[in-house]
């Protein structure tokens, strides 16, 4: 009997503290525009489905990939595991490797921005 009392005493409490914030709260009304997410400044009255540059995609791909690579390379060499020339021969090949794969790229006219 004691836990049915105290749980209608708690359902009450919370009831009651329900109903004095809704009453003291200051938001009266409600619009469509207020309800509405907002995000990053786009407008929700316009389309979510926005088509995406391919062309944009590819240039961010490559900005990550090198940026990547030059996170990889730069601690390599605080590293006491190589030597200088082990370093330099490491990185040099990595950095090859990359530009090979850019200039592919450059070859099958991937990087250009309209066709």
């Amino acid at each position: 009997m004691k836990i049915l009392t105290t749980t209608l005493i708690m359902v009450m409490i919370i009831n009651l503290v329900f109903l004095l914030t809704t009453m003291i709260s200051k938001k009266t009304k409600t619009s469509r525009e207020k309800n509405s997410p907002f995000e990053c400044g786009f407008s929700p009255l316009s389309s979510s489905r926005k088509p995406f540059s391919i062309q944009f995609f590819l240039m961010a791909t490559i900005f990550l990939i090198f940026d990547i690579e030059i996170s990889i390379i730069l601690p390599m060499a605080s590293t006491k595991m190589l030597s200088m020339e082990e370093w330099l021969i490491s990185s040099t090949i990595t950095i090859i490797i990359l530009l090979m794969g850019l200039i592919m790229e450059w070859k099958t006219n991937m990087l250009e921005w309209s066709k």
